[in-house]
């Protein structure tokens, strides 16, 4: 009987980034199907019954865990730049929905695939997504070759819209989730509390539980949010969430912004994910979330950019730097947030977050092979006192030279594998001249 292997071996000549462990290269990692079965320090050695059928040498790379972007609207690239310097809720009304109303699937789908390449570009590998017509969405992602977990969003205060956008929310789950070879995944994708009454949001949970899947949600993003639920409810947005039993089937929330301490031990209870998006929240003026208090409680928090409309780029590498300095300034500590922490919450915290299995986001034995190669020989890491720090102090997007998710190549030298990059530059220019016609 034979106990032959197939392997892929992938050779990097620099530094391995993981988790909070830096290993000096040269190193190899030994990929069978989609997976990282071994990996070690020096020369790759083959142990018995290892036949490699592909070898990929980077000599001038430095490895590190796909980047993980825990919310955002993707197809929101198209309304970058429109609206900006509004509070929260004059931008959504005044400025977004009014040209959310003209979006097609057409829109969203190029939108997505807009989104997905300057993700790519930046090392995002993983991606959470809430939007409207998302089975377009969903294409555009499965085409890219990176991992997205979907949601309608669901938004309505008659009982015959919920119970369409129920029934549209269910079929999306049994037409996409689990597609793309385990790609593609899907959550059910109440708004907030603001736009889905209370027994909605009861609704929209007993439809998770019976589906099998999880839910993201906006909650506690503005103080006047948060007071006007505490006037009308007596509750807290994440209390109010809470009640409607939307934290018995698992759940990722966004912003939490305004979280208070007891909302943190709720939180904490339910094992509720947190998406933490310091760009966004500032650039809004909505606030700085207590990410050192969540950290320091257990709550599971993960990082996202938001959508390219109120960000306005999607850098996870800007994020990471931002969620590690402005908790420092905040705080008046140095210490609040340190490297560590900030690099697990774009990489392993953030796989947690869109509930991927244990392992994603790291490069251990057993994990997916989810991979960003950086430039060796980039100013940031030339000389390099300390490679963690200097990923999340001085590193950026223009570092990033090649992506891997799944095992396969879906960036090389800066260039996507599978995505049209001049037919999207197209489309986005020309749906841009549609949605913003008078």
């Amino acid at each position: 009987m034979s106990h032959e292997r197939a392997v892929t071996v992938l050779e990097v000549g620099g530094a391995v980034v993981d988790r909070q462990t830096v290993y000096p290269g040269p190193a190899y990692f030994v990929i069978e199907g989609s997976n990282i079965v071994r990996h070690g320090e020096g020369a790759y050695e083959p142990e018995p019954g290892e036949v490699v059928v592909r070898r990929w040498r980077k000599r001038d790379r430095i490895a590190i865990p796909g980047l993980v972007n825990a919310h955002g609207h993707a197809a929101m690239t198209l309304l970058r730049g429109v609206g900006d310097d509004l509070p929260l809720m004059t931008w959504l009304q005044e400025r977004i929905f009014p040209i959310e109303a003209r979006l097609t699937g057409e829109c969203v789908y190029w939108g997505t695939q807009l989104a997905c390449w300057e993700m790519l570009l930046s090392g995002t590998t993983a991606y959470a997504d809430m939007y409207m017509m998302m089975e377009r969405a969903a294409e555009a992602a499965a085409e890219s070759g990176m991992r997205a977990l979907l949601s309608i969003g669901l938004a309505a205060t008659e009982p015959e819209v919920q119970a369409e956008k129920l029934e549209a929310s269910r079929a999306f789950v049994q037409g996409w989730h689990g597609t793309a070879d385990g790609r593609i995944q899907v959550a059910l994708g109440p708004h907030a509390p603001y736009t889905c009454p209370e027994p909605f949001l009861s609704q929209i949970a007993d439809l998770a539980a019976e589906l099998g899947v999880g839910i993201q949600i906006h909650l506690s993003e503005t103080r006047g949010e948060v007071d006007q639920f505490l006037s009308q409810e007596g509750l807290t947005p994440i209390g109010l969430a809470e009640r409607a039993g939307l934290f018995q089937v698992p759940t990722l929330a966004a912003h939490c912004v305004h979280a208070t301490q007891n909302d943190i031990e709720v939180l904490r209870a339910h094992d509720v994910r947190v998406a933490h998006n310091p760009q966004s929240n500032l650039k809004l003026g909505s606030g700085i979330m207590p990410l050192p208090d969540m950290l320091s409680r257990g709550v599971t928090v993960g990082l996202g950019t938001d959508g390219a409309a109120s960000n306005n780029n999607l850098d996870m590498f800007e994020e990471m730097r931002l969620a590690a300095t402005l908790h420092k300034g905040a705080r008046e500590d140095a210490t609040a947030v340190d490297a560590a922490a900030a690099f697990a919450l774009a990489t392993e915290f953030g796989a947690r977050a869109l509930f991927l299995p244990e392992g994603h986001g790291t490069l251990r034995a057993g994990a997916p092979c989810d991979m960003v190669l950086l430039d060796a020989h980039s100013p940031h890491f030339t000389p390099s006192h300390d490679l963690l720090s200097d990923l999340v102090y001085a590193a950026g997007a223009d570092d990033v030279r090649d992506v891997i998710v799944a095992g396969e190549w879906v960036l090389q030298n800066r260039e996507p594998t599978a995505l049209d990059v001049e037919r999207i530059r197209y489309e986005a220019r020309r749906l841009k001249d549609l949605l913003t016609r008078a």
